[in-house]
């Protein structure tokens, strides 16, 4: 556990110089900048999730120390998760974004959650209003990105049986998928204009449910047609065979939220070739912001910037 005082003065960046142990495998690509290239690196961010993971109370640690932290490891950015902050007032918002100032981040991206896929128009037009709530949380901290997800059907007993299942799990009787992509787009026309007015992307994210596979996540996206519903592409969620997918999402791709399992995941751990993945997005010239997403057992405050040096090496591209 992370107590407030423990995380502050943790000794975070003495464990950085072991940064490429165990992220990928050893047959892995190994191409990398050449000497006299003229590159500049992707900007990297960090999600509060990192620091959470769903197995302590909200805020726990607190999302200001997370910042002042991330921002001494060196980070460019953070990514807030809505349901790990304490407040969706104002004036908690106004002051997360004034300290990010002032500690030299970006508040780049922020992780949502709702869901569309759900035969009750009651439920559907709740998670309408509230994605638009989110939209405008986005617009008031000044972050340009939000990402957001499908939903689920919801058969799977919890959690533990959904990802024993590897992220499948049957329909509601008496409905089908073609159901449940109608009421996602449907969902997703109503919010647009607010994303649109806000000046803020939706990112659809690869994540379980109508967006488990990149087919899903794309049939969403080009039926809606908008420079304002793009995609959040986690690096994580495709659980085989995950770099045809990746390729297959990254010219529509908003942000990357990038995972890394140091200590072994809680559900499952992935060996992801990162140099192989920075190369699928300079295939596609994606200059955008990387949010680490590290979702290992190790302490953190070793792990997250061992796994910042991993994302610097791996995503780059030529000027």
């Amino acid at each position: 556990m992370i107590n407030r005082r423990n995380f502050l003065h943790a000794g975070a960046l003495a464990a950085a110089g072991t940064a490429l142990a165990g992220c990928a495998p050893k047959e892995q690509s190994t191409e990398s900048a050449e000497p006299g290239k003229n590159i500049r690196h992707n900007p990297i961010g960090v999600s509060t999730y990192s620091f959470w993971q769903f197995n302590r109370e909200p805020n726990d640690p607190p999302i200001e120390d997370i910042i002042d932290r991330v921002a001494a490891m060196g980070f460019d950015g953070v990514e807030l998760l809505l349901v790990q902050m304490p407040s969706e007032e104002t004036a908690y918002l106004n002051s997360l974004k004034r300290r990010a100032f002032h500690s030299g981040l970006d508040l780049m991206g922020f992780s949502t959650h709702q869901g569309f896929v759900s035969p009750h128009k009651e439920s559907r037009d709740e998670n309408i209003a509230l994605t638009i709530r989110q939209v405008e949380m986005a617009y008031q901290l000044g972050i340009p990105t939000i990402r957001i997800n499908t939903g689920r059907w919801g058969t799977s007993e919890d959690f533990d049986e959904l990802m024993a299942n590897r992220g499948i799990e049957p329909t509601l009787e008496g409905y089908t998928d073609e159901d449940g992509f109608a009421w996602v787009i449907d969902a997703l026309e109503k919010v647009l204009p607010t994303a649109e007015k806000c000046g803020v992307v939706m990112g659809l994210e690869n994540h379980w449910g109508l967006g488990r596979l990149p087919e899903g996540v794309l049939r969403i996206v080009n039926a809606i047609d908008s420079p304002w519903l793009r995609v959040t592409l986690d690096t994580g969620n495709f659980l085989e065979d995950p770099y045809d997918k990746l390729e297959q999402l990254a010219p529509y791709t908003s942000l990357v939220q990038a995972k890394t399992y140091y200590g072994g995941g809680n559900w499952y751990t992935l060996e992801l070739d990162y140099p192989r993945i920075g190369e699928i997005m300079r295939k596609h010239n994606y200059k955008g912001y990387i949010s680490l997403e590290m979702e290992g057992k190790e302490d953190p405050m070793v792990s997250v910037p061992k796994s910042l040096e991993v994302l610097r090496d791996a995503f780059w591209y030529e000027l």
